[in-house]
């Protein structure tokens, strides 16, 4: 049987590609990558932040075809389903879903003012008020999860859909220089620590400045 295929944007700046390729690779699932230029239309609607439910990432697997992350992470679950992408208890499950809904269709100003830029670093980064509130509610779900399953990650001893789902917010943090307390950090600390997080960071250093819009410090 021929891989599944999981088409991409850019590793650097790419949040909703991240997300997708970081729940396949968290699922087992075997693929081959295809990405896009950046040029192509799909690729600027993900990198200037157009909008959150896209054509990019794809999944093709099986001769299904799947698109927005939050559906790609649904049926990775039901494919891979020993993988552990989402929590085998109903009422976790049911707060899983909740707080991936809430990433996919919420922090809007958080998104637009720290845009996902894995090669940028700008210290001390002034972070404007509705961003920070974006930041407040993301620390509190994180500890909130961290401490309601035990950790070490959102959901208990194992990464899953959550974990992916906030993993560009990771990112984010690192580059802008958020300031977060232990717990948060050593959480972030634990994202970047992932061999599929390594993998991804590595490819995206690697990608070619292309994306003009992007490249301004902010």
């Amino acid at each position: 049987m021929a891989k599944a295929v999981l088409t991409l944007s850019s590793k650097n700046y790419g949040a909703w590609s991240l997300r997708g390729w970081l729940m396949a690779r968290l699922a087992g699932l075997e693929f081959t990558e295809k990405v896009i230029p950046p040029d192509d239309p799909s690729m600027k609607a993900e990198m200037l932040l157009l909008s959150a439910s896209m054509l990019v990432p794809s999944l093709l697997h099986s001769g299904i075809k799947v698109w927005d992350t939050l559906a790609i992470g649904e049926y990775l679950n039901e494919v891979k389903p020993k993988a552990g992408l989402l929590p085998a208890d109903a009422k976790a499950r049911a707060h899983c879903r909740a707080i991936c809904g809430e990433m996919h269709s919420g922090f809007s100003s958080m998104r637009s003012s720290l845009p996902m830029n894995i090669k940028g670093h700008f210290p001390k980064f002034k972070v404007w008020s509705r961003a920070q509130g974006d930041i407040d509610r993301v620390i509190a779900i994180w500890k909130e999860c961290l401490a309601t399953y035990g950790g070490p990650y959102l959901f208990g001893k194992t990464p899953g859909m959550a974990d992916a789902m906030y993993a560009p917010v990771v990112t984010r943090f690192l580059t802008y220089d958020v300031a977060l307390d232990k717990v948060c950090a050593a959480y972030c600390k634990r994202i970047m620590e992932l061999p599929a997080m390594k993998e991804w960071v590595a490819a995206a250093k690697t990608e070619p400045e292309e994306i003009d819009e992007l490249d301004a410090e902010f």
